[in-house]
């Protein structure tokens, strides 16, 4: 697995990491919590060597089972996690009292990176959390951010260095490519992309006749914006055939769709390394081998030219 630094001052990371929101279990339909463990193992097996939670995810459920998945091997893996404004909340108590809640779910006595998930514009000014979030370091954290545009992560930075920005992005979201990614790079701070699949788009799997199960928020029963972006019946079908475009590319390099889809992204000055979440094995293994993929440039700008596309 390609191993890249974290921005200037971070750690060794894989450039792909397993992401943990579904093994949350809230607003993915149903889950076996003992398939999310040996989802997580297999991933420490094929060489990802951090884990990517929230206290968020499943009301804390997704850190107890990555815990649980560490026993034995936490010395194989940097866990990485977020804070909340839904539940320990942004002013300097709620970051202390937070950190303490997440080590205590995972069954650690440190993390490797802790993060701001959103902005909460009706909490506290963000140099407030921010400020709180820097007495961290010197206990040993890195600390980051999640969600954040550039305005914000400048009042961060101005306070004290930025290990992390982790901001959604893929093939068919790159809305930070041009300005973001290289002040980032300047700044040596480290880019990790979550959703790099498009919340599953991008394997090949889901087209316009998929339906989700009621407690999945892609199905539209939650109200998330995501679903707005990728899912709703107006805008599915654009999406859809630009993975159908992109299908020969991955058939003629003998490769899966969601390792074209990871590798190209990860191809993207500037990005780190990309959070890829499955409660399969198998295809965590498969997410796993864009690590040591390549792409040529003719192929990339292939790629690049039908994402593009209009819809």
């Amino acid at each position: 697995m390609e191993m890249r630094k974290l921005g200037g001052q971070g750690p060794e990371i894989s450039v792909v990491g397993f992401g943990a929101w579904e093994a949350g279990g809230f607003g993915w339909g149903p889950r076996s919590e003992e398939e999310s463990i040996d989802a997580i193992r297999a991933a420490l097996d094929a060489g990802m060597n951090w884990i990517d939670t929230a206290e968020v995810y499943g009301n804390g459920r997704s850190e107890e089972l990555v815990g649980r998945a560490l026993r034995g091997r936490s010395d194989e893996a940097m866990v990485f996690t977020k804070i909340g404004a839904s539940r320990s909340g942004y002013h300097r108590e709620g970051v202390r009292a937070g950190i303490r809640g997440s080590l205590t779910r995972l069954g650690l006595t440190q993390v490797d990176l802790y993060q701001i998930h959103w902005f909460d514009p009706s909490g506290p000014p963000v140099e407030e959390t921010w400020a709180a979030m820097a007495e961290l370091v010197d206990e040993g954290l890195h600390i980051g951010v999640s969600n954040f545009g550039l305005d914000l992560i400048e009042r961060c930075e101005a306070i004290r260095h930025v290990d992390s920005v982790q901001n959604q992005f893929s093939l068919f979201r790159q809305s930070d490519r041009d300005e973001l990614l290289p002040w980032l790079v300047e700044n040596g701070i480290g880019y990790l992309a979550y959703g790099p699949l498009a919340f599953g788009l991008l394997t090949g799997a889901i087209d316009e006749t998929t339906r989700f199960p009621e407690d999945d928020w892609r199905s539209g029963s939650i109200a998330m914006g995501y679903y707005r972006e990728y899912f709703a019946p107006s805008v599915i079908g654009g999406w859809v055939e630009k993975v159908r475009r992109l299908r020969p590319i991955d058939e003629r390099l003998g490769i899966g769709l969601p390792e074209l889809a990871l590798r190209a992204a990860l191809d993207v000055p500037g990005v780190t390394a990309v959070i890829a979440g499955s409660t399969k094995p198998d295809h965590v293994r498969s997410n796993a081998a864009a690590g040591d993929l390549r792409l040529d440039p003719d192929t990339l700008a292939e790629i690049e030219g039908i994402v593009a596309a209009e819809r």
